[in-house]
C-alpha cells in the first residue's frame, strides 16, 4: 500500500498518473487526490502537470529528497514487518551435537529470540551422518557436520577447532612433550560415537596407523569419566575438553588434529560443518 509520499514519488518516476495507477492497482482519482492533499498540506504546487511527462516543480525538487527518504523508510519498514510476521509462531529445527548445542547455540538462540520473540527452537542431537540424513529429509532446517559427510550439501565455514589426546595424569604418555598417532596405536581408545563417520578414525586411517577402539560412547562427559577410571584414552575436540582441569583429572596432551566447523543449514539451502584439514603436531 502506497502512502501519499510513495504515490508522489512514483508519479514523477513514471511520469504519469495513469501508469502509476495501473502499476499499483489504484484508481487514478485516488492517486491524484493523494498528491493534491500533500500539496495542500505544504501550501505549494509540487508537480508540473502541464508537460507531456509529469515532473517536479522547483518547490517539488526541494521537497523531493525528503519524500523519497520517507518512502524508502516505509518500504524498509514494510519488508521488516513481512519478515517478522512470516516468522511469528515458527519453529526452527536444528541438527546438532553436544559441544555445539552446549557452547555455541544458546547465546545465538537468545539473540535471535530477542529480535524475533515469536520464534521457538527444537534441537535434534545426533552424529554427522544422522544430521546429514535429517537435512536431506527436511526434518531439520539447519545443522552442523563435517564437510566430508556433507556430500552435495552446501557448507558455510563456522569455526575451527583442534582435537586433543586425553589421558589420565599418571599415564606414561602424559609426560611426553608431544604425542603422535603411532604412540596411540596400541592404546585402548574410547571413541566418541559420531555415527558412521568418525573424525578420529579417519585421521588414523589417513596416516596408515592402526586404531584399537575399545569403547564407543555418545557422551563426552561419560568418556572423561571412563578415562579417569583408566579404561582407556580418548581424542576430543578442544571445545569438549577445554574444562578438563576443572571437571576431571585428565590431561589434554598435545593437539593431534585441526578441524574446521561449518554450518549445515537447509532453510533455502543446506550448509554443514567441515574439517579445514588435518595437521599432525
Amino acid at each position: 500500500m502506497l502512502s501519499k509520499y510513495g504515490m508522489i514519488c512514483e508519479v514523477v518516476a513514471e511520469g504519469s498518473f495513469t501508469k502509476t495507477a495501473e502499476k499499483y492497482g489504484y484508481a487514478q482519482s485516488s492517486i491524484s487526490a493523494a498528491v493534491k492533499s500533500l500539496e495542500k498540506e505544504l501550501s505549494t504546487c509540487l508537480i508540473d502537470r502541464r508537460r507531456h511527462k509529469i515532473s517536479w516543480t522547483e518547490d517539488g525538487k526541494m521537497y523531493a529528497p525528503y519524500f523519497q527518504a520517507i518512502y524508502t523508510a516505509e518500504q524498509v519498514l514494510e519488508r521488516k514487518n513481512r519478515e517478522v510476521m512470516g516468522l511469528l509462531g515458527q519453529t526452527i529445527r536444528i541438527g546438532t551435537f553436544t559441544s555445539v548445542s552446549r557452547d555455541i547455540l544458546p547465546p545465538l538462540m537468545q539473540k535471535f529470540r530477542d529480535k524475533y520473540p515469536g520464534i521457538s527452537f527444537e534441537l535434534y542431537q545426533g552424529g554427522y551422518t544422522e544430521i546429514q540424513a535429517m537435512l536431506k529429509a527436511d526434518q531439520v532446517n539447519l545443522g552442523f557436520m563435517s564437510e566430508e559427510v556433507a556430500g552435495d550439501l552446501t557448507c558455510d565455514f563456522l569455526y575451527e577447532d583442534r582435537m586433543f589426546a586425553v589421558l589420565p595424569p599418571d599415564h606414561p604418555l602424559a609426560g611426553k612433550d608431544s604425542i603422535s598417532f603411532a604412540d596411540l596405536s596400541e592404546e585402548p581408545i574410547i571413541l566418541l560415537d559420531e555415527g558412521r563417520y568418525s573424525t578420529a578414525q579417519k585421521a588414523f586411517a589417513d596416516r596408515g596407523v592402526p586404531m584399537h577402539t575399545a569403547y564407543r560412547v555418545t557422551d563426552d562427559y561419560s568418556i572423561l569419566s571412563m578415562v579417569k577410571s583408566h579404561l582407556g584414552v580418548t581424542l576430543l575436540l578442544k571445545m569438549s575438553s577445554r574444562d578438563l582441569r576443572k571437571k576431571s583429572p585428565c590431561d589434554p596432551a598435545r593437539s593431534l588434529l585441526q578441524e574446521g566447523c561449518a554450518w549445515p543449514c537447509r532453510m533455502n539451502r543446506p550448509c554443514p560443518m567441515r574439517p579445514a584439514g588435518f595437521a599432525s603436531l
